[in-house]
């Protein structure tokens, strides 16, 4: 199965929503929290994610998919599964 990474922060309910539409999927994902970033490795991520400024951040492998909406329509439409493979 591909890895999964979300970076969120403590008080965010969409990264809630990511983490539990995950889990209920049966997904092992690797979770970061912003707030343990250093300045460097937040420059780096918002590189990687053409300055995405809100949480939760998904990476599914290298791919950048966005936040939970993003990840809901993936579910959705049917390609999450795909995707995660």
């Amino acid at each position: 199965m591909t890895q999964v990474t979300i970076y969120t922060t403590p008080v965010c309910p969409y990264c809630t929503n990511a983490k539990q539409l995950l889990t209920n999927k049966g997904v092992e994902y690797s979770e970061i929290s912003m707030y343990d970033l250093t300045t460097e490795e937040r420059q780096a991520l918002s590189a990687k994610t053409n300055g995405y400024r809100t949480v939760p951040q998904i990476f599914i492998g290298e791919t950048f998919v966005g936040g939970f909406d993003q990840l809901n329509k993936l579910n959705q439409e049917g390609k999450l599964d795909a995707m995660l493979a």
